[in-house]
């Protein structure tokens, strides 16, 4: 046999995320150190499954315990950059993004987070600078019962490249 090259898998990140509205109608956002006002999530864990991956996010970053719900926005970072921190390069990123109720907790910050805070859902969407955050948060508005798909890309810049509804 002759020596073949070894098939490369493409690399991909995998994240998850969930906006939690409590019962007053407030939606729960965490203060990142450098993305500012955002709702929770976070990269999903190697064998960890996606509700896991919400579930424990959330909980890391503000203290509160949820109930999973549906999908709301699928997202596709295809931006492709250096990376940092020892990473080569930081390769395509997929998102996944639910609604979430909370179930218990006590709000708290984290490492990951100066601070969490409940925030009336009319207040949300002007706190949030991140662009691609806010297209996300956007499509939580604008939810009509079937998900979004956003591709776009963070670095160099923010692009929106393609927004439709499934």
């Amino acid at each position: 046999m002759e020596n073949q090259t070894p098939v490369l898998l493409p690399t991909h990140i995998i994240a998850a995320a969930g906006v939690v509205k409590n019962e007053k109608g407030e939606i729960l956002l965490v203060k990142h150190h450098r993305d500012g006002w955002v709702f929770p999530g976070g990269i999903v864990e190697p064998g960890e499954n996606l509700v896991d991956a919400v579930k424990r996010e959330i909980w890391e970053e503000s203290g509160i315990t949820v109930e999973v719900g549906e999908v709301f926005c699928i997202s596709s970072n295809t931006a492709k950059h250096p990376g940092y921190n020892g990473v080569k390069e930081v390769p395509t990123k997929l998102m996944l993004d639910f609604f979430c109720i909370p179930t218990g907790g006590e709000l708290r910050g984290s490492d990951e987070n100066a601070e969490s805070a409940w925030v009336p859902e009319q207040e949300v969407l002007p706190l949030i600078t991140a662009p691609a955050i806010r297209e996300r948060f956007s499509a939580y508005l604008d939810y009509t019962g079937r998900p979004v798909y956003l591709e776009y890309e963070t670095h160099p810049t923010y692009t929106l490249k393609l927004k439709r509804t499934f």
